[in-house]
C-alpha cells in the first residue's frame, strides 16, 4: 500500500461501492463518455453503459466493478 492509503473502513478514502457484479439497476443516462458509452450514476457512483444515449431510461446489469466506476450493459 502507498502512504496514506488504508485497507480498512476507518479513515480510508474509498467510499462503499453501491453496486455489485450481476446486480440490476434502473438508471437514467446523464452524459456520454469520450469513448461513446452512456454515463449513469447510482448513489453518485459512475456506471458506463454501451449503446445508450443521453436521456435514456435503462435497466442495466453490472459486468465489472472498479474502485471508482462500474461497467454494465442494458438488459
Amino acid at each position: 500500500m502507498f502512504r496514506g492509503e488504508t485497507g480498512s473502513s476507518n479513515g480510508g478514502s474509498a467510499p462503499a461501492v453501491p453496486v455489485a457484479v450481476g446486480g440490476e439497476y434502473d438508471v437514467k443516462i446523464e452524459d456520454i463518455a469520450r469513448e461513446g458509452d452512456g454515463i449513469a450514476r447510482v448513489d453518485g457512483f459512475v456506471i458506463f453503459v454501451a449503446d445508450t444515449n443521453v436521456g435514456d431510461d435503462a435497466r442495466v446489469q453490472i459486468d465489472k466493478v472498479m474502485r471508482r466506476f462500474a461497467i454494465g450493459h442494458k438488459v
